[in-house]
């Protein structure tokens, strides 16, 4: 009974987990153009403050991820989820009223530490499933993130229509309902005998980038991670800035083009990789994803019409082609005792371009679209993104023609 109690608490996971997912996509559409208003209506004040709004958001995941961490394997995974899913809910209420951007801000750091309890899902979910079905359960993870990303957005365009704050009490409202499920029926999947001591050492996200250094095509994929990662979110920090400076887009038509890049993105990673890389292989997948995403924020930056960037997204998705396939290259660069914490450290690295893209991207936006620009170029950060982007498949196509790819099942491209 106590099992079935358990395999029956992966939905309250999964839903968990969608509602993280949900409370960043609700705001992506409104949250911009908030920030602005509480600047003074500016847009290129605005879109100063909104970069670190997006950057506090991913340093604090970054610092907090591996203390949640720890805390869930102190005192059980139980306790770290109830807390932080009612910190959550409370924190978007407070932003749904915040009067201020001090006081937004405040929130926007509340919430990347509340939304760091991934780590302790992810634990949970590794408690309550047998060896066997860890890789299904882990995949419906992935699959959680991505209808996230698709209904997030597009319900928080049509919530603005009743006011800029709305999303953050949809948001709220979902986080205290998930609270409240969880208070009277997740049951602890940790047992006591299990449980281990909080550790300052093991919860410091710094020292696993050593491990990334042992291996040279590891350390070399880990810098196009990086190229990779910061042209990325410097992206989409910027997206809705410039649909809305470049084609006038409300948050509903914002709303509706990142689903599509959700939808896209789903259909990429959740079938196209596995028929390419059967096909191709890893290296070619990874050099094709990287080629196909600095095309698109070329066209991205260079499009006419609001219309073209649909032309960009599509394009733009099979870049979805190199991240799972340099996470199957990089697990079999390294022997099993050491996948965790060069996993632990990739993570903690896209964390990290999570806190800098976003800061990029909208100060070159700011200044670009401003009157101390010698040209009116809002499409800068999509260029700059570019060129990481082909800086990093010169990197890579260097790092496999000195590196033998690993033997493998999916090897079949290492000559």
């Amino acid at each position: 009974m106590h099992e079935k109690r358990h395999a029956a608490a992966i939905p309250f996971i999964l839903v968990t987990l969608l509602i993280d997912v949900l409370g960043i996509g609700l705001l992506i559409p409104v949250l911009p153009e908030l920030v602005t208003e509480l600047a003074g209506g500016d847009l290129t004040t605005g879109s100063s403050y909104y970069g670190w709004f997006i950057a506090v958001y991913a340093a604090m995941q970054f610092l907090f991820a591996p203390v949640l961490g720890g805390l869930a394997d102190r005192f059980g995974r139980r306790p770290v989820l109830l807390v932080s899913l009612l910190g959550a809910g409370i924190d978007y209420l407070v932003m749904a009223v915040a009067p201020t951007l001090t006081i937004l801000f405040i929130g926007r750091v509340i919430s990347g530490v509340t939304g760091a309890n991934i780590t302790a899902a992810n634990a949970y979910i590794a408690d309550v499933s047998p060896p066997h079905e860890r890789a299904k359960n882990f995949g419906l993870v992935g699959a959680t993130f991505g209808v996230g990303f698709i209904v997030g957005p597009a319900l928080g365009g049509l919530l603005a229509g009743f006011g800029l704050r709305a999303p953050f009490y949809a948001a709220a409202a979902l986080a205290l309902v998930n609270w409240l499920y969880g208070f009277f029926i997740l049951p602890e999947s940790l047992r006591p005998e299990l449980r281990r001591g909080f550790s300052w050492r093991r919860a410091n996200p710094i020292g696993s980038f050593r491990s990334l250094g042992r291996h040279p095509l590891v350390r070399d994929l880990a810098f196009t991670y990086v190229c990779f990662g910061l042209a990325q979110n410097a992206m989409t920090a910027t997206w809705v800035l410039y649909t809305t400076y470049r084609f006038d887009w409300d948050p509903l038509l914002n709303g509706v083009s990142l689903a599509v890049v959700g939808v896209f993105s789903t259909l990429v990673q959740g079938v196209l990789v596995r028929l390419f890389v059967a096909r191709f292989g890893e290296r070619t997948a990874i050099l094709v994803g990287i080629l196909m995403a600095a095309v698109s924020f070329v066209a991205y930056g260079l499009s006419p019409f609001g219309w073209a960037l649909y032309i960009g997204i599509a394009v733009g998705s099979l870049g979805g082609l190199a991240g799972p396939s340099s996470q199957s290259l990089i697990s079999r660069s390294v022997g099993a005792d050491e996948q965790g914490e060069v996993q632990g450290a990739l993570a903690s690295l896209l964390s990290l371009t999570g806190v800098a893209g976003p800061l990029i991207g909208t100060t070159l936006f700011a200044f670009f679209t401003s009157a101390r620009s010698p040209v009116d170029l809002p499409g800068a950060p999509f260029f700059v993104g570019s060129a990481l982007l082909v800086v990093a498949l010169v990197v890579t196509l260097k790092a496999f023609a000195a590196h033998q790819t690993p033997a493998g099942p999916a090897a079949g491209d290492a000559g």
